[in-house]
């Protein structure tokens, strides 16, 4: 088998496509609640705070020079990054939760269910075996 037939049956298995579409997703869904977070919780939050933004946070640990910049430790936006893995872990966690119990629903409903009939030859040789025990 020749490398590109090797490397079209790896990249056409449906996990290796299914993990694509979700890493692209994913992204997607970080912007989002990047935004989310940045836009929507951490404005209440600096005001809670006394009007603190959080990327304004930094600690000097150089101070500017001639012709060099300050050398700043930004741990504000550290804390930012944190909230929003906090907030994508929770929501994922949310959606990883709510997808097993509908999995699990669908399983309970499968037993549930009653099975389907043998097929006719074994119902003939369950009747042979029947009159032979008689």
């Amino acid at each position: 088998m020749g490398l590109i037939s090797e490397f079209k049956t790896f990249a056409m298995r449906g996990n290796v496509v299914d993990m694509a579409v979700g890493v692209i997703i994913g992204t997607a869904f970080s912007k989002i609640v990047s935004s989310f977070v940045a836009d929507v919780i951490m404005p209440p939050i600096g005001v809670l705070l006394g009007g603190v933004h959080f990327s304004d946070l930094t600690l000097t640990v150089q101070k500017a020079k001639e012709g060099q910049e300050a050398v700043l430790l930004k741990y504000g936006a550290f804390i930012q990054t944190v909230v929003d893995f906090l907030i994508i872990a929770v929501v994922i966690f949310a959606a990883v939760k709510i997808m097993n119990t509908l999995k699990r629903e669908e399983v309970v409903e499968e037993t549930l269910t009653e099975p389907p009939p043998p097929p006719e030859h074994i119902q003939l040789l369950t009747e042979i075996r029947d009159l032979l025990k008689k």
